[in-house]
């Protein structure tokens, strides 16, 4: 067993407590923010003032990994988040009937809920926790460091105190401090992939009406434009959010923090025109998040380890644009590993590293290329789509077998290139195409003239 530093009291940093503690470990987590997620979610998610989390009031949809490591790790977290009002939604839920089952479709799997609700559940979880000691409103101010070839970490600063590790878990978010620290003892710096996503978000939150109507028919959940994108994400408790999504340079971001504006904008596309229409109360203003990028922090150079005694979580490790929903689902499989490899990885943190390459960075990387599309998708007038990828994406909602390929791609259970590349799914995709001789890509969002109409730039 080892004693665990934890920096960062995230979803994260959270989970990565909960886990090292019920296997035995001794964990203290240090969070600099006083307040903690509790039974109120309301009270939490609209008037917690979190700077250094933006993130936090924006939709999330959990994937896949989320429910089946929390099933697997902390079932009563799980049944903790339905009994506070997540919600369940299985991929081929859009299907009048599910299809046969096949090995992993029980695993296609969203939890739609807040952030706040899966922060409170594991908070509580932790608090439980009796190996598990949380900190709150203690700020970690640097690092212990024994010089070395490399140098090891032996725990963190805390104002005048020195609290002693043999592990140091980095959860601190995307505005990680730890690689300056690390410069500052002399270390050598961590290897950093960073790549900016011209990629601005608005979105506004909004409650069905306890006494008003609830069913949105059978429309899908995104919509397109040639330079924008719009999303519905329903969520806990009759609240859903509606998202925007442009090029940071679009003229027209500005005009979308009015709220007028942004609903008269969210209704030029079918999914939010359909979940508007439910007549809806708002909760929110319009909230806005750009300046993101894709990141990568690896604590191990081509020499090895930059330091030992430290290993890094979350999006401290890995930073991704939120188009995906990947954040979460991928701190979480960091977590486990963590847990499950604690005294390993204490002695060599090369084996989080190693793991973390070969399981996190493929989907960093399909991350990263589909936002160099998307920002020039959405920047500039694109080339008319591939009909097929077109095709492909239009028929997932037709046909089971090319739905259950699209599901493990977006619930980060297979590459594209592994569940598109079938002969099935080709076979499939090819008899809808001449099943729809005359189809042709097309957008279901307004035109730029339209929009530029009802937007001011």
């Amino acid at each position: 067993m080892v004693r665990v530093a934890v920096i960062g009291g995230g979803v994260s940093g959270l989970g990565t407590a909960l886990m090292l503690g019920r296997r035995g470990h001794t964990v203290t987590l240090f969070e600099q923010d006083a307040r903690q997620a509790g039974e109120d979610p309301d009270r939490d998610f609209f008037h917690w003032d979190r700077p250094r989390t933006p993130q936090a009031v924006h939709p999330h949809s959990f994937l896949a990994p989320v429910r089946t490591v929390l099933l697997a790790e902390a079932p009563d977290v799980h049944a903790d988040l339905l009994a506070r009002g997540a919600r369940e939604y299985h991929e081929f839920d859009w299907f009048d009937e599910h299809p046969p089952h096949r090995a992993g479709d029980e695993d296609l799997v969203t939890l739609r809920t807040r952030r706040i609700v899966l922060e409170a559940a594991l908070t509580a979880a932790v608090r439980r926790e009796r190996t598990v000691d949380v900190r709150l409103g203690r700020r970690v101010h640097g690092l212990t460091v024994e010089e070395g070839d490399p140098a090891r970490v032996t725990g963190v600063r805390v104002g005048e105190e020195v609290h002693r590790a043999d592990l140091v878990v980095d959860a601190s978010g995307r505005r990680s401090p730890v690689p300056a620290w690390l410069a500052a003892a002399g270390c050598r710096p961590p290897v950093v992939d960073s790549h900016r996503a011209g990629i601005a978000y608005l979105c506004r939150w909004y409650r069905l009406r306890a006494d008003g109507p609830r069913d949105p028919g059978r429309v899908k959940t995104g919509s397109t434009s040639s330079f924008a994108l719009a999303g519905v994400f329903p969520s806990d408790n009759d609240t859903f959010a509606v998202s925007l999504v442009l090029s940071t340079g679009d003229p027209t971001r500005g005009a979308l923090t009015d709220t007028a504006v942004f609903e008269a904008a969210a209704r030029l596309f079918p999914a939010a025109a359909a979940w508007l229409g439910l007549d809806p109360e708002p909760q929110s203003a319009v909230l806005a998040m750009a300046g993101l990028d894709n990141r990568w922090t690896a604590l191990v150079d081509d020499d090895g380890p930059v330091v030992t005694g430290l290993v890094n979580a979350g999006d401290s490790l890995i930073h991704t644009n939120p188009t995906f929903g990947h954040g979460a689902a991928l701190g979480l499989l960091a977590a486990q590993h963590l847990a499950a490899s604690a005294d390993r990885i204490a002695a060599d943190p090369v084996v989080h590293h190693t793991w973390a390459v070969r399981t996190l960075r493929p989907w960093f990387d399909a991350q990263v290329t589909a936002d160099r599309a998307n920002g020039e998708r959405l920047a500039e007038d694109p080339p008319p789509p591939d009909r097929r990828a077109a095709a492909l994406a239009v028929c997932a909602f037709e046909d089971p077998v090319v739905m259950r390929a699209r599901a493990q791609v977006r619930h980060l259970l297979r590459q594209a290139q592994d569940a598109y590349g079938t002969e099935e799914v080709d076979r499939h995709v090819t008899a809808w195409l001449a099943a729809h001789p005359d189809f042709s890509p097309e957008h279901d969002g307004p035109t730029r003239a339209r929009w530029d109409a009802l937007v001011p730039g």
